[in-house]
């Protein structure tokens, strides 16, 4: 069992011709992902490594059965193609881009909710579920394990360097999530949490943060009362200036709300470790 995406689930790629799209999902397809179609309106009729059929539309895509998508486009279309893809029934969907108006994650992310959908992104690494060999995103393949460790980050890059971590202790990873780092992303550490706790396969779970925002502050509290698994976290930002604003868009300390020390002390007091670097996360792991 895996965590949102395993081994049946099958990609169509929105924007699998420009530079970001297709580099990515060329390391998909490397790392084991079922990547069924491409769209991109001006190369619809060729073959994406000579392999996956490339089609104008989502529309046109949907003859070959998808049931996730990585959207790759201009961040002023993500809206459209996002709609797109619920509308058309698409149970998971990744946004990749940059830079996507806030506006417009709202109208997603309340579409996607609405109907079900399971929205990640905009703006994180994606999701990747290790003994299922399926990548949607833009992890680096080779820094995984199979194991019994889920994370989940709001951080791209120490995503990847908490990864390397845990895999270089000798254990291994079940499921990595990338939540994103816009102030509106679709997955909160609660609804990974849920799953995590759920998953057979987890045994125990890593949580990346960072300041601004209260999502930790909520998070640890529903550690508290719900997760019987092993939680151990790491918070970014704790040597940033007061008032200092960090490079995501989502963290943003308001009134004393979101600094490291309120993080830290709401993940010590749900009997979470926090691990003062990167490097020393496994540490803490049984």
């Amino acid at each position: 069992m895996s965590v949102y995406v395993d081994k049946d689930t099958r990609v169509v790629v929105q924007g699998i011709t420009g530079k970001q799209g297709s580099f990515h999902a060329g390391e998909m397809m490397a790392f084991g992902t079922n990547i069924v179609a491409g769209t991109s309106p001006t190369k619809a009729g060729t073959k994406f490594n000579d392999k996956v059929p490339v089609v104008s539309s989502l529309r046109d895509a949907m003859e070959f059965e998808p049931n996730a998508t990585m959207i790759s486009v201009a961040a002023p279309f993500v809206k459209d193609a996002a709609f797109e893809a619920i509308d058309a029934g698409i149970k998971i969907v990744y946004i990749l881009t940059e830079h996507v108006p806030f506006h417009d994650s709202m109208e997603i992310y309340h579409n996607a909710r609405r109907k079900g959908i399971v929205m990640l992104g905009p703006n994180g690494p994606g999701i990747t579920a290790i003994s299922s060999k399926c990548k949607i995103g833009i992890m680096p393949g080779k820094i995984f394990k199979k194991g019994n460790v889920a994370v989940a980050s709001r951080s791209g890059t120490l995503t990847y360097e908490i990864v390397d971590a845990v895999t270089r202790s000798g254990r291994g990873e079940s499921t990595v999530i990338g939540l994103g780092g816009d102030p509106v992303v679709g997955l909160s550490y609660i609804d990974v949490l849920q799953q995590f706790e759920k998953d057979p396969e987890t045994e125990q779970i890593v949580l990346v943060g960072e300041i601004g925002g209260s999502n930790e502050e909520l998070a640890a509290a529903y550690i508290k009362k719900h997760v019987t698994k092993k939680v151990v976290a790491y918070i970014t930002g704790r040597s940033a200036p007061p008032g200092k604003r960090m490079g995501h868009a989502g963290a943003i300390i308001e009134k004393g709300v979101g600094t490291a020390e309120s993080k830290i002390k709401a993940f010590n007091d749900a009997g979470v470790k926090v691990a003062d670097y990167p490097i020393n996360v496994p540490d803490f792991l049984e």
